[in-house]
């Protein structure tokens, strides 16, 4: 079941996040038990939900003294963009577009911070996938400060899907990665655009990197081997923008 701000109930809230429905916080009862609970709490840990266990006392003043089962769940404020709609927009306007891909951001306050970043340097959609991407939770919209509120965020099953999407409208992929003698500033940011970005630890998925139309790294000098995500994020967008003006 469901009000105006939470979901409460272990299945309905096991059904709204397998339909990507975006949480930012499960409160679960103390000492709750149940094969029905331990799949709810796996799913929660697979898809890297914010959890805390509370007294049956918070459960009933947030669902109102309905029955919640030992479950309440916080639905997300943002309200997520269709691509394909998003891209037909973009394309009609008189700028080529720019879109910015994360595959699979763990941390929430780098994925705040680049969707701070993102909307400070125009990127026009930000496109994640449905599982394993840092949840776009309170702590990622206090990092992004309020920047979630100002830019199209698109969810998508998987990043590849995108990718193809946006290869049919005929805006060049360009992955940063490490895995190339390619430099970021060879590349023409004056045609329509997408970046996309790995996870912090995995880097950017091998069969999207096999897919890009190009793939491009920031130089290095020091004995660090990489930057943090966000802030490689922050470079090469900022090399769009100054290619740009």
């Amino acid at each position: 079941m469901q009000n105006t701000e939470h979901i409460f109930g272990i299945r309905a809230i096991i059904e709204a996040i397998n339909s990507g429905k975006e949480m930012e916080k499960v409160y679960l009862q103390k000492d709750s038990k149940g094969s029905l609970m331990n799949e709810l709490t796996g799913i929660i840990r697979t898809n890297k939900i914010a959890s805390s266990y509370v007294p049956i006392e918070k459960l009933n003043k947030l669902s109102k003294y309905q029955n919640h089962q030992g479950a309440v769940a916080k639905i997300s404020s943002i309200v997520f963009y269709d691509l394909e709609t998003l891209i037909n927009e973009e394309l009609n306007k008189n700028k080529p577009p720019l879109f910015l891909l994360l595959d699979q951001i763990s941390d929430v306050r780098n994925f705040g911070a680049i969707i701070r970043t993102a909307e400070c340097s125009s990127v026009s959609g930000i496109v994640i996938p449905n599982h394993g991407n840092a949840p776009l939770n309170a702590d990622a919209i206090k990092t992004s400060a309020g920047a979630a509120f100002n830019i199209p965020i698109c969810k998508v099953e998987h990043i590849k899907d995108a990718l193809f999407i946006l290869q049919a409208s005929e805006i060049q992929i360009i992955s940063i990665t490490e895995k190339t003698t390619n430099l970021i500033y060879d590349v023409d940011f004056s045609l329509p655009s997408a970046l996309i970005m790995g996870s912090e630890h995995r880097g950017i998925s091998p069969s999207i990197l096999k897919n890009s139309d190009y793939k491009a790294k920031l130089p290095m000098s020091g004995t660090i081997e990489s930057l943090n995500v966000s802030v490689a994020c922050g470079i090469a967008l900022y090399e769009v923008v100054r290619q740009r003006l």
